[in-house]
């Protein structure tokens, strides 16, 4: 082939006005509810979704809703948007496409389990909790250990204030 029938091919499937202006134009691109991929590129300060890569909104990050439940481990996976009323300012997240790095997010363990039966609170995990407030912690392990640091310990008590393990070692 000569390089001229090369330039027929391109012209041949090069993009008409018309399908050009329904590109540039959100609405237009957006007719008939048709879903767009995006990115997820993170999330807002408020939780909400940050959506990047989308063809009707070049080069800009758009804050978004879902309808879908999105874990920070999620970043940098596809996301399938639709936006209300076709605005692009407004996308809706509603599935996320992964293959097999969705399949190994959701794979992971929860960090914690909560259950409130309105009596008491368990907070569980398989491994380790940690409750940090500046740079005072208390660490429980799954071996039984628990660590109690901080800067500053008071222990406080109108009864018996009891200590009492195998071995006591002060200082």
């Amino acid at each position: 082939m000569e390089s001229t029938e090369f330039q027929d091919l391109a012209d041949l499937f090069a993009p008409t006005s018309a399908s050009r202006a329904a590109v540039a134009s959100p609405s237009a691109a957006l007719v008939g509810g048709m879903a767009v991929v995006g990115r997820l590129h993170g999330f807002a300060a408020d939780e909400s979704p940050l959506i990047s890569n989308l063809v009707c909104a070049p080069g800009r990050v758009v804050a978004g809703r879902t309808t879908v439940s999105l874990r920070s481990s999620m970043r940098g996976l596809d996301v399938v948007v639709l936006f209300e009323n076709g605005d692009v300012d407004r996308p809706i997240v509603v599935g996320v496409i992964g293959g097999d790095a969705l399949q190994q997010v959701q794979a992971l363990p929860a960090a914690a389990l909560v259950e409130i039966d309105g009596e008491r609170r368990v907070i569980s995990a398989e491994r380790e909790i940690v409750l940090r407030c500046g740079s005072a912690s208390i660490t429980l392990t799954r071996a039984g250990k628990i660590v109690i640091c901080g800067t500053y310990l008071v222990s406080r008590s109108t009864g018996p204030n009891k200590i009492k393990g195998g071995s006591i070692d002060l200082n």
